[in-house]
């Protein structure tokens, strides 16, 4: 009997841990994934990225398949990503009427949802009682969704939710233009539930936009009605947007760790390397700790001076959260798989190890946490002397958005 290779007992190793820190949690019904085992809410953004790993692990197998039960576990993992893929995608039907008026209102109420229920793909919020239009979710579902028919898995099933992909890109095209809540979903930096254009959403409309034009959503099997289009003008439009915004995330924020989406991995927005490399060491220059990136400068969310009952701000308190933002490891594993994609094997490296001093183990698994804060006792410390405390994990632990993106990071590494 022919003996495995050292890849294929690699590959399940990791196929474990994606087991253990996602697919677990994966909806029966619905194929989606709640935030957490208390809550039950589906965020696409993070449904997405969650399920990038399990794509990557699937593609994986493909690839190294040595045996049938390789070529099984490809086929069953692939899947559970066409399931969650059409978990969102039921989301989004439900809400076909939002999409129709938002064309022509372009306002905040009649925008798309950015989380659902996980157990029915209903919406769990009002329409005013969070900040929902976040062009970036909805166009990183697009983005994926054409790669991941381009790579052969068939998602689309009928003419109408072809239709329905095709109406969802001519709302990107009417959203993009319109100020939205952005990644982190409060607006404006002073959160205060401001929209303001975002560069992470442009750009990743932009990505997606590109990815979509002249596919055909049935893959090999369609024909010439299951092809949908973008509009070559408003590709331009958010190039010439992106130019002349960057490195600056907002009129808001100098700087936003989130860009790194947009300017590397997954989206690739941005053409011009001089805008990139600016971009990225003015992240790493700013925001970098010994945790990972803070999101933005004077982030309060989930440091020991934010009132966690309130859900905006006061503008004199932002003063409060300097210096003492929370660290975010996830933006870590964004360098690593940026310096695979530029071939920096010394960042890949640099990046990979200082991850894994971080992480915490649990079971023999490693879990990407979801931030790093300032213990209460001492924020005045830190506060005289920046990155000298040793920070404590806070929040979800496995982030299930950064779990994916490192097991994705370390699958291209290795």
């Amino acid at each position: 009997m022919r003996s495995r290779s050292n890849s294929g007992v690699k590959l399940d190793s990791y196929a474990r841990m994606v087991q253990k820190t996602i697919l677990q949690h994966q909806d029966p019904v619905t194929g989606l994934l709640p935030a957490s085992e208390d809550q039950g809410h589906a965020w696409v953004r993070d449904n997405v990225y969650g399920v990038l790993s399990v794509w990557g692990l699937s593609l994986a197998y493909r690839k190294n398949a040595d045996r049938d039960e390789d070529k099984a576990k490809a086929f069953e993992l692939e899947q559970s990503v066409v399931k969650l893929m059409r978990g969102l995608l039921q989301c989004m039907i439900r809400q076909a009427e939002k999409i129709e008026k938002f064309k022509y209102s372009k306002s905040v109420g009649d925008c798309l949802h950015a989380k659902f229920c996980s157990q029915t793909c209903r919406t769990v919020v009002g329409d005013a009682e969070w900040g929902h239009l976040q062009v970036d979710a909805t166009s990183l579902f697009l983005l994926f969704l054409a790669q991941m028919t381009a790579s052969g898995l068939h998602i689309i099933y009928t003419r109408d939710e072809v239709d329905i992909i095709q109406n969802l890109i001519f709302y990107l095209e009417a959203a993009y233009k319109v100020a939205d809540f952005g990644m982190w979903e409060r607006g404006d930096k002073t959160n205060q539930g401001i929209p303001e254009l975002n560069v992470s959403s442009i750009g990743m409309a932009k990505a997606a936009l590109e990815a979509l034009d002249g596919l055909n959503l049935f893959g090999v099997k369609g024909g010439a009605e299951s092809v949908v289009h973008s509009l070559t003008d408003d590709i331009q439009h958010c190039r010439s947007i992106l130019t002349s915004m960057l490195p600056r995330a907002s009129t808001s924020k100098e700087v936003d760790a989130g860009v790194l989406s947009i300017i590397s991995y997954p989206a690739f927005a941005v053409e011009d390397l001089d805008v990139v490399n600016t971009t990225k060491e003015e992240i790493i220059s700013k925001l970098q700790g010994r945790y990972g990136c803070c999101r933005f400068l004077r982030d309060g969310h989930k440091t020991p001076r934010e009132d966690p009952s309130r859900l905006y701000y006061e503008s004199s308190e932002l003063k409060l959260f300097e210096k003492i933002e929370c660290e975010w490891p996830l933006f870590w594993t964004y360098l690593i798989l940026d310096g695979i994609f530029t071939s920096s094997q010394q960042q890949v490296q640099e990046y990979r190890e200082a991850l894994e001093e971080i992480l915490i183990k649990k079971d023999g698994i490693r879990l990407v946490p979801e931030l790093y804060s300032v213990p209460p006792d001492k924020v005045d410390q830190e506060y005289a002397s920046p990155h000298s405390v040793d920070r404590v994990p806070q929040g979800k632990c496995p982030l299930m958005w950064g779990q994916s993106l490192y097991i994705l990071g370390n699958l291209l590494a290795e």
